[in-house]
């Protein structure tokens, strides 16, 4: 019977992935060109949560998956982990970030202006039915960037750090150094407390909604964080790695679109003589691409959990182990598979309960 149930099993299967493939190919085909020219928020967040940076194999996963943001991320960390760790790069200076958007929320004037560069924060939320006509809208694009200017000069924006200004006048806490090699939470078991590398790296990969939510609990009173954005930066870093025949020497083998933010917290006091210290601390925040609410809420994940409490934003455990978006789906999705076993057990204990009263 067993053996039955298998053989039934995988003809069941097989005919269900011909279905899939045919729904998937129903429709009009799409180029992975165009996915990545056209659907760059989404790519960014399926490279987020992936920890895997690549435009071209996060448009095949979404192209494969039919839209899926869920698969897409399960298809890019089972691609990733089949690869060789041939090198680890040199640490990243983000102060020389080449800027494409740039903003304040603490501060009007900062050197270096603030530069809104590309973001829907400032567009009308209405339907632009223009774009149903995609040859006037191709025809229109490049005049469209040409008006706009930007930066007419056509050079490089790189500003310096709003944090560093505050800690040269004394009022942002020094972060303190760690000389630790960074833990590496696909290679190693989370424990807990983890540090703070650990803790990052995971916000990093997290859900984008889980991580919202946390930092919306925090801001709404379930927590103690309710941050001022110092900075938000988004543009290009520059990944290099160690020369071969020199390690003192480095080869920059490309670069990455990220998101930064830093948030600036007030430290928190209970007497006069804490006040007259008080100085602002900060979480922050660092994610593939253009993501920027997610980037904020990581930097007051980050914040809540240097703080202690009873919310949920402040429980290490509860926030680094519920929000990886693979882990979490997956769960959930197991309840699809077979529980019979378990079920009819619980069902005969109901039963045999209902037949005693």
């Amino acid at each position: 019977m067993a053996y039955v149930a298998v053989t039934g099993g995988r003809e069941a299967i097989e005919q269900s992935l011909k279905l899939l493939k045919i729904f998937r190919e129903s429709g009009e085909d799409i180029a992975i060109s165009c996915i990545m020219e056209n659907m760059g928020l989404l790519i960014d967040k399926i490279m987020s949560e992936a920890g895997f940076y690549s435009r071209e194999y996060a448009a095949l996963a979404l192209k494969q998956c039919e839209g899926s943001v869920e698969e897409a991320v399960f298809l890019l960390r089972a691609y990733r982990s089949t690869l060789p760790r041939n090198y680890y790069s040199n640490v990243v200076d983000t102060s020389g970030m080449r800027l494409i958007r740039r903003i304040s929320a603490a501060f009007k004037d900062i050197p270096g202006g603030q530069i809104l560069g590309p973001t829907y924060d400032y567009s009308h939320r209405l339907l632009d039915f223009s774009l149903m006509d995609e040859e006037k809208k191709r025809e229109t694009v490049g005049a469209d960037a040409e008006e706009s200017g930007g930066n007419e000069s056509g050079e490089d924006i790189y500003c310096g750090r709003v944090t560093d200004l505050l800690r040269e006048e004394g009022v942002m806490a020094e972060a303190e150094e760690d000389n630790t090699e960074p833990f590496d939470v696909t290679s190693n078991l989370l424990t807990f407390p983890a540090p703070r590398s650990a803790r990052l790296q995971t916000f990093a990969r997290s859900d984008a909604g889980f991580l919202g939510g946390v930092a919306y609990s925090s801001m709404r009173g379930y927590g103690a964080v309710h941050p001022t954005v110092s900075e938000l930066r988004c543009g290009y870093l520059e990944i290099c790695v160690p020369y071969v025949l020199d390690e003192e020497d480095e080869i920059c083998i490309g670069e990455i679109l990220v998101t930064e933010v830093e948030a600036l917290v007030p430290s928190h006091t209970e007497t006069d003589e804490e006040f007259e210290k008080m100085t602002l601390s900060g979480g922050y925040g660092l994610i593939f691409g253009r993501n920027e609410n997610k980037a904020i809420a990581m930097s007051i994940a980050d914040a809540s959990l240097e703080t202690k409490g009873d919310s949920p934003s402040q429980d290490e455990e509860f926030v680094l182990t519920h929000g990886d978006c693979l882990e979490m789906s997956g769960f959930i999705s197991h309840l699809k598979l077979p529980h019979y076993v378990t079920f009819q057990s619980s069902l005969d204990r109901v039963r045999a309960k209902g037949g005693e009263e």
